[in-house]
C-alpha cells in the first residue's frame, strides 16, 4: 500500500481539487477532474517529469472538466467519463457552464461502466457509481492503495449538492450509505474539493448523512 503519489491541485474559480497520481518510477499519470487552469497542470507536470497517459472524471460538471479539452490535446490521449454522464458533459446546461460562465458542450472520448476495473499504473482501480450529485457521478477505488477518489459525492464532514440537473439527495444518500460506507473504515477518500477524510471519519461525524 501507498507506492503511488497524489498530488492535489486546487484549482479554477470554484477551488476545485484536480488530482494527478503517479507511478513513483515509470512516472505514469493519471489526471483525475482536471477543471481549470491547463497551463498550471501542465507546468506540474512537466516540472515533475510525468507522463499523462489517461483523463478520469468523477462527474460532467464544467468546473472539473474545464482543463481536460486542452490537456488531452497536448498529451494526446483519452478522457473517460461514466456512460451514464456522458449527456450530462454535453449538455451546457447540465454540466453548468451555461449558467455559471461561457457556456460549453464537452465530449469525452470514451466511457466506463459501473464496476468496472480500470488498469492503470500497474493498479486495478474500481470505478464505483455513486448516482445523486448528478446523474452518473462515479468514485474510483484503488483497493490495494487504500485511497477513494470520492469527486462530489462524499466531502469532509459533507457531501455534495442535489439541487443541479439530474441531482437527487435520496440517491445520494443511498450511493454513500450503499457503495462508500462499505468500505473499509481507513480507507482516505480524496474529494472534488476541501481536504482529505477517511470512511470512518465520516461514518461517525458527517452530519449529512
Amino acid at each position: 500500500m501507498g507506492n503511488l503519489l497524489v498530488k492535489q491541485m486546487v484549482v479554477g474559480d470554484l477551488q476545485t481539487n484536480c488530482y494527478l497520481i503517479s507511478h513513483p518510477e515509470t512516472l505514469e499519470t493519471i489526471l483525475v477532474d482536471p477543471a481549470d487552469e491547463a497551463d498550471r497542470i501542465q507546468r506540474e507536470i512537466e516540472k515533475n517529469g510525468l507522463k499523462p497517459v489517461v483523463i478520469l472524471l468523477t462527474h460532467g460538471h464544467f468546473d472539473h472538466m474545464g482543463a481536460a479539452d486542452l490537456l488531452r490535446k497536448r498529451y494526446q490521449i483519452l478522457v473517460y467519463c461514466s456512460e451514464t454522464e456522458r449527456e450530462v458533459a454535453e449538455n451546457m446546461e447540465w454540466n453548468l457552464s451555461g449558467i455559471f460562465g461561457n457556456g460549453f458542450s464537452f465530449m469525452a472520448d470514451a466511457v466506463f461502466r459501473d464496476k468496472e476495473i480500470l488498469h492503470y499504473l500497474g493498479e486495478e482501480i474500481e470505478v464505483i457509481a455513486t448516482p445523486g450529485h448528478t446523474q452518473g457521478s462515479c468514485c474510483f477505488y484503488f483497493r490495494r492503495e487504500g485511497f477513494l477518489l470520492s469527486g462530489d459525492t462524499l466531502f469532509a464532514e459533507s457531501v455534495g449538492r442535489t439541487d443541479f440537473p439530474t441531482g437527487s439527495g435520496r440517491k445520494l444518500q443511498q450511493s454513500i450509505v450503499e457503495r462508500i460506507y462499505c468500505l473499509p473504515e481507513e480507507t482516505v477518500v480524496y474529494p472534488g474539493h476541501y481536504g482529505e477524510t477517511t470512511i470512518g471519519h465520516e461514518k461517525k461525524y458527517n452530519p449529512c448523512v
